[in-house]
Order: C-alpha cells, then sequence, then structure tokens
C-alpha cells in the first residue's frame, strides 16, 4: 500500500528521522573520534543546556511562536534592521560573494541550504532580500550559546530554536559505555540535561509553528542535511524529508542554495552564497511516500549542482582563524 504523509504523519516527521538516524548512530562505527577539541566542545555546549538564560530564551521564543496570530504577532525587528546589524558584523571579518540573487523569488519560499557552519544562518540574514520575512529553524544551542546571539536574535526575532543532541554528546555517551571512565560524569551530566530531539510534543509545536509562518506568508531557511558537513562541496545524504513535506504540504516553492567556504573560518576570507532556480510543486496536504521520495531527489540533485567540483582552500595567513571560528560556534 502507497504511504501518504497523513497529519499524524507530518507532526512526527523530524521525531521519527532524528530518533531513528540519531540513535543508530550511537550503535554506528560513524561516530566522530573524540579529540581533545570535541570533548572540550561537548563541555561547552553542556553548558549552554544547563545555562538559564539560554533555556529561557528558547522558552519565550517558542511560546511567541506558538501564540503568532493577528492579534498576538511575534516581536520581531524590521527585516532590514536586522540585516544591516547582521552584515555589519559579517562584512567587518569576511567577504561576501552573493551569485544569482535575481533568481531569488518575490513569493513566500523554503530555503533549502547545506550546511557547513555555525556561521551559516547569520551570513544567509545578512544577504537575503528583507521581504518576504525569513525565520531560521535552526539548533537551539548553537544559536543562542553565546550572549552576543542572543541579544542580536533575541530583538531581531525570526529563529525557530529545535533542542537536539549532538553527534559528538553521542560518542561521549558511547564511549563512556564502552569503558572510558573519565568520560562517566560527562555522559551522565549530557543524559539528564539534554535533549534528545525526540520529544513529540515539542516538534508537533514546531511542525505547527513552520506551517502557520508559510501560511501567513513568510519564509523558512532550512537546512536538510540534518547536521554540519565535513568538506567543502559534498552533502551529508541522506537529506531529511521535513523540507519537502513543508513545502507540498504549504504549496511553497523550494530554493535551492550553496554556502561555500564557511567550513573553516579566518579574517577576511570570502564566502559565497549561491542562490539556485526555485523549485515550484503543487500543493498537495497529503503527500505520498513516492511523491516525497521523488522531490527529495531533485532537490539534493539541485543542491549538489550549486557545490563546487573541485574547491581548493586558500592558501596563505590564515589571522584570526581560531578565534573566529570559535566566535561563530
Amino acid at each position: 500500500m502507497t504511504q501518504n504523509y497523513t497529519e499524524e504523519n507530518n507532526s512526527q516527521i523530524f521525531a521519527k528521522e532524528k530518533s531513528n538516524s540519531r540513535e543508530n548512530q550511537i550503535q554506528s562505527s560513524t561516530l566522530p573520534p573524540l579529540t581533545t577539541e570535541r570533548v572540550n566542545r561537548v563541555q561547552e555546549g553542556l553548558a549552554a543546556a544547563v545555562d538559564s538564560a539560554v533555556r529561557q530564551q528558547i522558552a519565550e521564543t517558542l511560546q511567541q511562536l506558538t501564540d503568532m496570530t493577528s492579534q498576538h504577532p511575534e516581536p520581531r525587528v524590521n527585516a532590514g534592521v536586522r540585516r544591516l546589524v547582521l552584515r555589519s558584523l559579517i562584512h567587518t571579518f569576511f567577504q561576501v560573494q552573493v551569485e544569482y540573487l535575481e533568481r531569488f523569488p518575490q513569493q513566500p519560499a523554503i530555503l533549502a541550504v547545506n550546511h557547513l557552519h555555525h556561521i551559516d544562518p547569520f551570513l544567509l540574514l545578512s544577504e537575503i532580500p528583507t521581504a518576504p520575512y525569513y525565520y531560521i529553524l535552526g539548533d537551539a544551542r548553537t544559536l543562542y550559546n553565546k550572549w552576543w546571539k542572543r541579544f542580536i536574535l533575541g530583538f531581531a526575532g525570526g529563529v525557530i530554536p529545535l533542542e537536539r543532541m549532538w553527534k559528538e554528546e553521542f560518542a561521549v555517551i558511547a564511549e563512556a559505555k564502552a569503558g572510558r571512565k573519565e568520560l562517566a560524569e560527562l555522559a551522565t551530566e549530557i543524559e539528564q540535561n539534554v535533549p534528545k530531539g525526540t520529544d513529540i510534543q515539542t516538534l508537533r509545536q514546531i511542525d505547527r509553528i513552520v506551517l502557520k509562518i508559510l501560511a501567513r506568508g513568510d519564509g523558512i531557511v532550512l537546512f536538510p542535511e540534518g547536521r554540519l558537513g565535513e568538506t567543502e562541496g559534498n552533502l551529508h545524504l541522506p537529506l531529511k524529508r521535513g523540507t519537502v513535506i513543508y513545502a507540498l504540504k504549504s504549496g511553497v516553492p523550494i530554493v535551492p542554495v550553496a554556502l561555500i567556504g564557511t567550513h573553516n573560518l579566518y579574517l577576511r576570507k570570502k564566502l559565497t552564497i549561491r542562490f539556485g532556480q526555485p523549485l515550484y510543486f503543487a500543493e498537495n496536504p497529503i503527500p505520498k511516500r513516492q511523491e516525497v521520495e521523488q522531490v527529495l531527489l531533485k532537490l539534493q540533485s539541485e543542491m549538489q549542482a550549486l557545490l563546487p567540483t573541485d574547491y581548493q582552500e586558500p592558501t596563505g595567513p590564515k589571522l584570526l582563524c581560531n578565534f573566529l571560528n570559535h566566535l561563530f560556534w
């Protein structure tokens, strides 16, 4: 029997995919090796998970988005002001090149973007047009883990925070269970304080928020790889189905977008945003699995075609490399 994506299935799409993929990672040999740098990242991530300011920001933002109606709009700054603030920050450190901006549709859309670094959401919001207004669906801790991010995004709005456990954190838990006693305490704290990202109630809430935003004429930026990529020019596959399901159910186009050069940051590095042609589909409130898979393959092909096939990291001095990579972490 052909499977349809009913309202119930749509509400659980992120839960199913993230639960399956992340639980499988614990048993998988693809978990990243735990270098000192990665353990330090996990410790910083844990600190963000228990930070009362981060918790409050996540809770308040989700509540505001849930209550979003014509009578109770979500507080947000003018999109032009948001872009000006972020562009001033990004352009202070980097050279930014935007290609094929003329392809950007004037109507609401879903931007499907490859993901190489935590700077990516800020880079996009600093360059995309101000109308329609675009929201970012992204990892809550990497969006809110630093005071300046909370300050900018707190007054600017436009963020849908998603809580989930990172692959490095799953690796710590797996290594602790395998006998690494020095990681036992850290693993316990992760399991007690970091949401896995599979809470059905919260994920249904986010699904409702996304569809409400699209229905009222705003756009969404999504990273369908579901995690950070590791190499310039390559997508982490398979892509998650949520992007396609949202597009089909809402009837808005998907715009494939390539980010190039963001994997490793340093002063005055050139960062490129390359827009693809919008992909249009007939609205289908209950898309069939076969339709979703076909559109997903089309999206994958279009995203990959935008990426360089022979990317070469520039040579020469890389000033402020450690500082900038950590600043936007």
